[in-house]
């Protein structure tokens, strides 16, 4: 595989925690970050754990505003619906658009 080099400027107590990674793990630096954006990049993509509270909160609220509704009367207002837009949504022409001011 090809490499690339890249050049990038640690703090020291960073520098100082890969250098003794890369020794505990007896691997060089480069593999030591390699490995450490792999695993951060694959977390990365990840909600937080507030993004998933805060989602299961929405669908919680949103799930108690579902109207409880025979089946039949959901399908029929889905295909007037559906007939609405067939004919293009609207009941009455439309009034012609005023010119802008």
């Amino acid at each position: 595989m090809a490499s690339v080099k890249a050049t990038f400027t640690l703090d020291p107590p960073t520098a100082a925690r890969l250098a003794r990674t890369a020794e505990r793990l007896r691997r060089s630096k480069s593999e030591v970050v390699r490995e450490a954006i792999l695993d951060y990049s694959e977390r990365a993509d990840r909600l937080t754990e507030g993004e998933r509270l805060g989602m299961l909160r929405a669908f919680d609220e949103l799930v108690g505003e579902i109207p409880e509704r025979p089946e039949a009367e959901v399908d029929a207002e889905l295909e007037a619906v559906r007939e609405s837009r067939r004919r293009g949504g609207r009941r009455s022409p439309a009034s012609p658009a005023s010119p802008p001011p």
